[in-house]
């Protein structure tokens, strides 16, 4: 991860220095976590810069603000012309990007509607979530203690920034535990998804991948391997399956905006498969990055170039 930070940070409709971007100390997102987030790439394809499933992302954005009774100051045709300005801005020709809408300044209390909605975007340089090496040779996970929340708890549906108090003591848990990424359990014991990506299981060349409805995020990679995968004559089955799943499948591997697809090649320290990424893992791989590269046609309409 690289801070860009002589560049400008997109804040309630205007740019602002970087060091400048600040707010209240007593500003209710602080206080209760009151802020829904993207995180969305912008990739330097051979065609120009391109951005992502970028009216997806807003689309979710807009939606989690929804659940939480967040008014968003603007369209999101807007949001999404304010995403691209800010690439520009910066002169990046590949970064990832961050939005955000949280509860401002005003008064405090577990009450939140009287607290203004402040908008943010801010882009820099970040190669890949899990390292470099990890696309290739896979990663190694475990099993967390820590469960997702159950339903009517929290809205997992709405990727908001309370819910990563829980996906952070996941992840603290895996590293110090010496793996790369944790795996959660949903409430009734079921698998669930990463600390930041779902989740496939691979057995007999058929795709695995619990439905929404296990507390998990629905991401946009997830949808975009679904499709792509039908596309290639794949089959996937969503539905729940326990944790020893994971041990006796073929190929494993994680889907997110930050991690794109990874494979994993340990689960709780038992091998899956031979230990390294899968064929279909590695087909799968070769599509997705053949279209945010740019060498494959934008037939899916997924590609926003930045000029």
């Amino acid at each position: 991860m690289e801070w860009n930070e002589s560049g400008k940070i997109w804040f309630n409709g205007k740019f602002v220095d970087w060091k400048d971007a600040n707010i209240h100390v007593l500003s209710h997102v602080i206080h209760y976590g009151s802020s829904v987030f993207e995180g969305i790439r912008c990739y330097n394809t051979k065609k120009g810069s391109a951005i992502f499933r970028l009216k997806e992302h807003v689309e979710r954005l807009y939606n989690s603000a929804k659940i939480y009774r967040m008014e968003i100051p603007y369209s999101q045709e807007e949001f999404c012309e304010a995403i691209i300005d800010t690439i520009k801005t910066n002169k990046l020709k590949e970064c990832y990007i961050r939005p955000i809408i949280f509860r401002g300044y005003k008064e405090l209390g577990v009450y939140p509607l009287n607290c203004p909605i402040e908008s943010v975007i801010a882009v820099w340089s970040w190669g890949k979530y899990l390292g470099e090496e990890a696309v290739e040779n896979g990663v190694d996970v475990g099993v967390s203690t820590w469960r997702r929340m159950a339903p009517n708890t929290m809205p997992v549906m709405a990727k908001a920034g309370s819910n990563y108090m829980n996906s952070q003591l996941a992840k603290m848990e895996s590293i110090l535990n010496g793996y790369d990424e944790g795996i959660l359990l949903d409430y009734s014991g079921m698998v669930s998804e990463g600390s930041g990506e779902n989740i496939f299981v691979v057995k007999d060349e058929i795709l695995h991948t619990p439905p929404l409805g296990l507390s998990l995020l629905p991401g946009i990679t997830r949808e975009t391997i679904i499709k792509l995968a039908k596309d290639m004559g794949l089959k996937v089955k969503e539905h729940s399956f326990p944790r020893e799943m994971l041990y006796i499948a073929d190929e494993i591997f994680l889907t997110g905006t930050a991690a794109e697809v990874t494979p994993v090649r340990s689960v709780d320290k038992i091998k899956i498969g031979a230990g390294r990424r899968g064929k279909i893992t590695e087909r799968l791989q070769k599509k997705f990055f053949s279209i945010i590269e740019g060498t494959d046609e934008n037939r899916y309409g997924w590609l926003t170039f930045v000029d």
